[in-house]
């Protein structure tokens, strides 16, 4: 097997200035790289799936650190033609596909055990994840960078102020756990904001009965109105808050994941 070259040769040699237009901001530290590798576990036997893969630094660690194969998806084709030095040296194991993450079934592209490891870009990460959660028991586990203030509502708990929806739907589905923050400064170019590693564990059964489309609905109309008491912000499902063991006058941020899901479930029609 070639060694590939060094990653700021490469860079260097692809003229890979990051581009705004796509939020890329490159992580160059492979100390860095390495350790959002294995944040996620053992990745002996499992095939990683990585979005935005830039010039190859994170690609290069989860390959070294034993991922069986890597499907990295790249919009923008000079780190496409870069990434396929990194092919060539690992024959059979790095796969790499030109297109938009948010227009691709990620699970149907590798077989199971699957993970999805990547330094997300800030413009579409959430909706990605929304997606994913959409079919999370396809894949064992994620270990995502998020912005830190993106990070920090997946992790939140009730009576914080980051504590909203997204909080509410990704630990119903997940176990959300924020591991390391990583400054502004290890990016070229340097981001606005502060990054955070979440890995998110999915539940082999949701937190608490209720269907998704309904959570979905309560959680937007409840925090639509953050700082209204349910009683107000809820008013149009005619709740009997009584029987829900929820007090009318508490506010949306209060309320457990599990409370949530009971006034899901106690909606009809």
């Amino acid at each position: 097997m070639d060694e590939p070259p060094p990653l700021r040769d490469t860079i260097k040699r692809y003229s890979l200035g990051a581009r705004k237009s796509l939020g890329q901001h490159f992580l160059l530290d492979l100390n860095l790289c390495a350790r959002i590798a294995r944040i996620s576990g053992n990745l002996d036997g499992v095939n990683v799936i990585e979005i935005g893969p830039g010039p190859g630094g994170l690609t290069r660690a989860l390959l070294d650190g034993g991922a069986n194969t890597v499907t990295a998806i790249e919009r923008d084709s000079r780190c496409v033609e870069a990434l396929a030095e990194l092919s060539a040296a690992h024959p059979g194991r790095l796969k790499i596909i030109e297109a938009d993450a948010l227009d691709i079934d990620v699970a149907a592209l590798t077989h199971k055990p699957r993970r999805i490891i990547a330094n997300l870009p800030y413009n579409v990460a959430t909706p990605l994840l929304l997606g994913w959660l959409c079919q999370i028991t396809e894949f064992d586990g994620l270990a995502l960078m998020f912005q830190k203030e993106v990070a920090e509502r997946l992790t939140a708990e009730p009576g914080s102020k980051s504590y909203g929806r997204l909080s509410i739907i990704t630990q119903w589905l997940c176990q959300a756990r924020h591991e390391f923050n990583i400054s502004k400064q290890a990016f070229t170019p340097p981001p606005k904001v502060a990054s955070s590693v979440v890995t998110l564990t999915p539940r082999a059964q949701p937190l608490a009965p209720a269907d998704r489309e309904r959570l979905e609905a309560v959680t937007a109309q409840a925090f639509g109105q953050r700082r209204k008491m349910l009683r107000s912000s809820l008013k149009t499902l005619n709740l009997d808050f009584a029987a829900l063991g929820i007090e009318p006058t508490a506010r949306a941020e209060e309320l457990s994941v599990e409370q949530f899901c009971r006034i899901a479930s106690s909606i009809t029609g």
